[in-house]
């Protein structure tokens, strides 16, 4: 069901249209095409073209940066009617729903008037550099490091598991400009790649599940980025300004979830009407129907969560605590109702022909990016 048919108590009738205009474009333009880009490991370079001209591109941008002037209820409804919808490998949110929005509340007004309009229409495809081979959810401990040249800094260092790393032409990479300062030595650069000497992108990683998803490895070797790059006033703002950001990152992964989680239900409900089993509808057994109840109350209880955290988004009153319980919560809900919609389908659930079979693998990075559930425990227990 699409997510304009639900009572959302955060969804005006301005989110409710635009989700119906998001749902139409996503269902004619990529739905059709979605085993070429599972194929391909990839959405094609154009989808971001085609995502600008429909406007799922920097919805909650204001119209004067060329977005549309909406609010994160929009960045919302795209979310969840990607995964609801199986076109798991678009990393729109990635771009707007994280990347712009570094942009929009830390740099500086010529910053964005350069950048985020052509975010908006596609031309710039967003990315943010933070992991590396080694440090994980440690960010104090990344290694690349961009030294300070006259009117140029200079990049050295790699990052792993990047979305949109294929695609993207424009990277926030965190990096230290002071290495004997800690999390207090940590700095954005923005990183514009077209013609960039120094600048590789590694392999397309290969993937237990998001297949579509260009995840990839990135390498600097004495790039020279403008000084002009830095996001924000000063060096050494870059972890802080990260840890303002990543609510609203881990928000976009429990809405993520949602839209998975309604229609693993909303496809094994339908299974379960027309397969038959011992000359009757499976759904006629008592044990299928107890278990589509169970999985249903979860998703009824997982949507109102992230509805309440949503409704405190929109109103600035989302605390770290709050969301990193969301994003646990709910992508664990994720795994377990999916885990058991997709028992429900007996063998063909581990078709991968089945969308059950692409939900369920690409459920499982959900508990591990954007900080791993047991950091969210960790960051959630300092509110106790």
């Amino acid at each position: 069901m699409p997510i304009a048919n639900f009572d959302c108590p955060w969804m005006a009738e301005e989110h409710r249209i635009y989700a119906d205009s998001v749902t139409r474009f996503i269902e004619d333009r990529w739905v059709p095409r979605q085993q070429e880009f599972l194929d391909a490991h990839m959405m094609p370079r154009e989808t971001w073209n085609e995502a600008g001209e429909a406007g799922l591109l920097c919805a909650a941008i204001p119209d004067e940066y060329g977005g549309l002037g909406g609010d994160f209820g929009h960045e919302a409804v795209v979310a969840i009617e990607t995964t609801r919808m199986n076109v798991a490998g678009f990393g729109g949110s990635m771009h707007s729903g994280i990347v712009a929005p570094y942009i929009l509340t830390h740099g500086s007004d010529e910053q964005k008037h350069r950048w985020l309009p052509k975010m908006a229409t596609g031309e710039l495809v967003g990315a943010l550099a933070m992991t590396e081979p080694g440090t994980g959810s440690d960010l104090q401990s990344i290694r690349t490091n961009a030294v300070r040249e006259g009117d140029f800094y200079r990049l050295n260092g790699s990052k792993t598991f990047i979305t949109n790393g294929q695609n993207a032409d424009l990277i926030i990479v965190a990096c230290k400009t002071d290495r004997a300062e800690g999390a207090r030595g940590i700095s954005l650069l923005v990183v514009e790649t077209h013609g960039l000497n120094g600048f590789r992108r590694g392999r397309n990683l290969d993937k237990v599940g998001l297949k579509a998803q260009d995840t990839s490895e990135l390498f600097f070797e004495d790039c020279l980025i403008p000084a002009e790059n830095l996001l924000g006033q000063a060096e050494g703002q870059g972890f802080a300004q990260m840890m303002n950001e990543l609510p609203q990152e881990r928000l976009i992964i429990a809405l993520n979830a949602i839209g998975a989680i309604e229609r693993a239900v909303e496809d094994t409900i339908a299974y379960c009407k027309e397969r038959e089993a011992f000359g009757q509808p499976i759904i006629q057994f008592q044990n299928t129907r107890f278990k589509l109840v169970e999985c249903r109350a979860h998703a009824l209880a997982a949507r109102s969560f992230v509805d309440a955290c949503m409704m405190a988004h929109l109103k600035g009153e989302l605390g770290v605590d709050r969301a990193a319980m969301a994003k646990y919560w709910v992508t664990e809900a994720q795994g377990k109702i999916i885990d058991e919609c997709l028992q429900l389908f007996g063998g063909y659930g581990y078709m991968m022909e089945y969308p059950i079979a692409q939900l369920f693998v690409d459920a499982r990075v959900q508990r591990i990016y954007g900080g791993t559930n047991e950091i969210m425990k960790e960051l959630a227990s300092r509110s106790l």
